[in-house]
């Protein structure tokens, strides 16, 4: 994944059109290969870009306050990114471990500053105690968010809640083994 801006600007007479090639938010940075009537450019690093209108194909750095400025609409346009919560649970049931009670604290608030979001909600266990209980379990674990949230004003286009109980598990083990990071609910906020 990478993140490609594209802007057209006029002033007076002259026109100035170039795109510009960001990283993505994971740090990572693709590549894009542009093609006018001039020629084909390939840009592979961050932060360069290759003007549209000219007759020189040669890929150029593009200050940071000039991308900021220049694509400042179409930055301001993109959706927030995805976010997940993992919120861990003590052995066989629902209380949440106290780190987990700060992380809901920390979900709560950027659902306050996201606004309106689809949220999933995703239960799951370690697998101690066997499928069809561990089942129910994460559903319990995942019904337990859901009311939180809700309780906290939680305002959803879309609220999912589901188990996979035993059968997702963060930390692969043998049955019957006791796994604190198993024991989870995921919250994905898009």
């Amino acid at each position: 994944m990478f993140l490609l801006l594209v802007v057209l600007l006029t002033s007076g007479c002259a026109s100035k059109s170039y795109v510009v090639l960001l990283e993505s938010p994971d740090g990572s940075t693709g590549a894009i290969v542009v093609e006018t009537a001039k020629g084909v450019t390939r840009i592979d690093k961050s932060a360069h870009g290759v003007a549209l209108d000219g007759a020189d194909m040669k890929p150029f750095a593009v200050e940071r306050p000039r991308i900021d400025k220049d694509f400042a609409a179409a930055m301001a346009a993109q959706p927030a990114l995805p976010k997940t919560y993992l919120l861990y649970f003590r052995t066989g049931g629902t209380e949440l471990t106290p780190q987990s009670k700060i992380a809901v604290q920390e979900l709560l608030q950027t659902l306050r500053e996201r606004g309106p979001s689809a949220v999933s909600v995703i239960g799951h266990t370690d697998t101690t105690s066997g499928n069809a209980w561990n089942e129910k379990l994460g559903l319990r674990r995942a019904q337990h968010i859901a009311r939180l949230l809700e309780a906290a004003g939680l305002q959803a286009l879309e609220l999912v809640v589901t188990s996979h109980g035993e059968s997702n598990l963060l930390i692969p083990t043998a049955d019957e083994t006791p796994e604190p990071k198993n024991r989870r609910v995921e919250v994905t906020l898009r």
